[in-house]
């Protein structure tokens, strides 16, 4: 969480930046020219050239989507999912969280290709929620903490779907073939006990390129190998505290002055890493990666949009600042409301129905994942991307400002309970 709200400010800072930019006529130009540079690789007779745009939203959002696959096994595995009653209510409330706003988006009687854009509205995105949480300390309860941040990676299992099913179209089966191969070949290494990460980079890097060939987006492939990277340590305690007890053992023996073995902080050195499972090293190496880099990166290459007033009143614009302002926060709150009517659920400990209608206003900051399926929805599409763009910040800020207010309020002069 410390993480997550320091680089929402980053991300913010930086969406500003690429705002501003935009929107000032001498800078817009180059700034555009910028991120559509080209940059590629050429072997023998095999070149890939792409502009740094492509490398941003599906080179470097890889690793961000790597990340979001390692959270979803986590929580699956041993956090706030691994169990119908602990996942009941912030799987239940996202649901409604990404149909409601899907429906709202679809209701102002889209024609073409605008109605493409209907899982535009539909994500949370983390960072900034996790930012405005941070700004009242103590006084939000842990629950709700809990239950939004489960909330956003449920949504983000979502969006995988969403991107993988709907915005996928005309898939190679051959292609898709090989990336199949190559991500069994890393099941495969992992049971062999290969322990060199340079060794699966090369595997998964080949696993997206033929998830590109395919034409299904090659995210997919980073949550896919997030999904797979292993939950168990390769050493269990035993193997370390032997391994502990026998190094203790040689420190104790050696003479007073006498320097420590280089072998022996070798052993130290590789229990450590082993004993700790590849799933949470991976994570913990790699969050702040994305919340202080890639994130931000995304945001400069893809929030700078021409803010023009008409395009405040244009059908698309309306219908995502309606979908995350209006259909997010009913989505979540009356499914949640319905899952704890019908005892399928029950509130955390210390919200309050007040508090939960704040942190369904908080999911409705759709910036991230919202930028991201409104490029792949709007694909050549340069004018309705500008108005999902637009309608994206407004509806995130709206969003941001009513759910931050509701919540002071819903929470003055509450102290919150102790984490449990």
């Amino acid at each position: 969480m410390n993480v997550e709200a320091a680089s929402g400010v980053v991300l913010l800072a930086c969406s500003v930046v690429a705002l501003v930019v935009a929107n000032i006529p001498a800078l817009a130009g180059p700034f555009h020219d910028f991120w559509h540079t080209d940059l590629g690789f050429k072997v023998a007779g095999f070149e890939f050239t792409k502009d740094l745009h492509f490398w941003v939203n599906d080179g470097l959002m890889t690793i961000f989507f790597f990340v979001v696959g390692l959270e979803i096994k986590r929580e699956l595995m041993t956090g706030e999912l691994r169990t119908m009653r602990q996942a009941s209510l912030p799987v239940i409330a996202a649901v409604g969280g990404m149909l409601v706003p899907a429906a709202v988006y679809l209701a102002f009687g889209h024609t073409g290709a605008a109605t493409r854009g209907w899982g535009v509205p539909m994500a949370t995105d983390i960072a900034f929620v996790v930012g405005v949480m941070a700004a009242f300390g103590k006084r939000v309860p842990f629950g709700l903490k809990i239950f939004l941040l489960t909330l956003a990676i449920a949504d983000d299992m979502g969006a995988v779907v969403v991107i993988a099913v709907a915005y996928t179209e005309h898939v190679n089966l051959g292609w898709l073939g090989l990336a199949v191969a190559a991500l069994a070949l890393c099941v495969v290494m992992n049971q062999l006990g290969v322990r060199a990460i340079a060794a699966y980079v090369a595997v998964g890097a080949v696993a997206w390129f033929a998830m590109y060939q395919s034409k299904v987006h090659p995210t997919i492939d980073g949550v896919l190998l997030g999904l797979l990277t292993p939950f168990r340590p390769w050493l269990n305690r035993e193997t370390f505290r032997l391994a502990l007890k026998d190094v203790t053992a040689r420190l104790q023996n050696k003479a007073e002055g006498e320097d420590i073995s280089p072998a022996d902080v070798a052993v130290l050195r590789y229990v450590a890493r082993e004993s700790v499972d590849p799933l949470q090293r991976l994570e913990d190496r790699l969050h702040p990666w994305v919340g202080f880099l890639i994130m931000p990166v995304f945001a400069l290459a893809n929030a700078g949009v021409q803010v023009k007033p008409e395009a405040i009143a244009d059908p698309v614009c309306l219908a995502v600042a309606a979908g995350l302002v209006i259909g997010k926060p009913v989505g979540v709150v009356a499914f949640a409301w319905f899952a704890v009517r019908l005892r399928l659920a029950s509130l955390p400990a210390g919200v309050t129905w007040p508090m939960m209608i704040a942190g369904g206003l908080l999911a409705g900051i759709g910036f991230t994942m919202s930028l991201f399926i409104g490029e792949l929805a709007f694909v050549g599409e340069k004018t309705l991307l500008a108005d999902a763009k637009t309608g994206i910040l407004l509806g995130s800020f709206v969003a941001a400002v009513a759910g931050a207010g509701l919540l002071w309020w819903a929470t003055r002069g509450k102290p919150a309970p102790a984490a449990t």
